[in-house]
């Protein structure tokens, strides 16, 4: 099962980053290249814990739709949801957050299990590893943006 870990210090206070990650049309902002929306579940605001979402999306091509509900929620400094439906075998998605210094460290870590068992594992190694560790550190740099940006603008 790969494990993708992946840390972002976002200048802005921890409350915030917290809130943004777990707002759901500010996620669809941060996954613009995949065409990802909600469809079903909680589809507006932010999650908590016990809510689900379907997410729809493109990858690889393809119109894709996956279910995930939250079920830990520890404010503000982490939530966890996993996959009841989709195209993995399973994944678990830890979102921690720690404030530091001026800002906060934002660490996904994104624990997930591909389908068809050896080529599965195949399709890891060859590129649905590299695919979904671009697609989380994209996702971060994008909210970093959004959060710097209401930070500084609450400031003025």
């Amino acid at each position: 099962m790969p494990v993708i870990v992946h840390r972002q210090f976002i200048k802005a206070p921890i409350e915030l980053c917290f809130d943004l990650a777990r707002n759901v049309e500010i996620h669809t902002k941060t996954t613009e290249k995949t065409k990802e929306r909600a469809i079903d579940g909680v589809t507006k605001g932010l999650l908590e814990e016990g809510d689900t979402v379907t997410w729809e999306a493109i990858h690889f091509g393809v119109k894709q739709r996956l279910t995930a509900k939250v079920i830990c929620m520890e404010k503000p400094d982490q939530f966890v949801d996993v996959m009841v439906k989709g195209a993995f075998h399973s994944f678990v998605h830890t979102h921690q957050f720690i404030e530091e210094g001026a800002g906060t460290i934002m660490t996904d870590e994104f624990d997930y299990k591909s389908p068809f068992g050896l080529l599965g594992s195949l399709a890891d190694k060859l590129f649905l590893e590299k695919y979904m560790r671009r697609f989380i550190i994209s996702r971060a740099r994008e909210l970093k943006k959004i959060a710097e940006s209401l930070a500084a603008n609450s400031t003025k």
